[in-house]
């Protein structure tokens, strides 16, 4: 459409926390176990997905995601973070 010619930058916000939670199996089940891992690893992340930017890169960001907020943020991973001294 003429929005997305016309923009120059086009952002996705995917969530699969979202998703997986609309997929909730019955508890108790091999299933809900393996969907309470699915659902804690995907708890509180976010990808943005440039698509489109005119005057520079397009990929895919990782942000944490503060719900009680609607806030996204930078999402410091576990392989990023420095060690750690007793």
């Amino acid at each position: 459409g003429s929005i997305e010619q016309d923009a120059d930058v086009v952002l996705f916000v995917y969530r699969e926390e979202y998703y997986l939670k609309n997929r909730e199996p019955k508890l108790g089940t091999e299933e809900y176990v393996k969907w309470e891992n699915e659902m804690n690893e995907a708890r509180g992340k976010a990808e943005c997905i440039v698509a489109k930017q005119r005057h520079g890169p397009t990929g895919t960001v990782s942000l944490a995601f503060h719900g009680e907020f609607t806030r996204f943020s930078d999402l410091a991973e576990e392989h990023h973070l420095p060690e750690r001294f007793e």
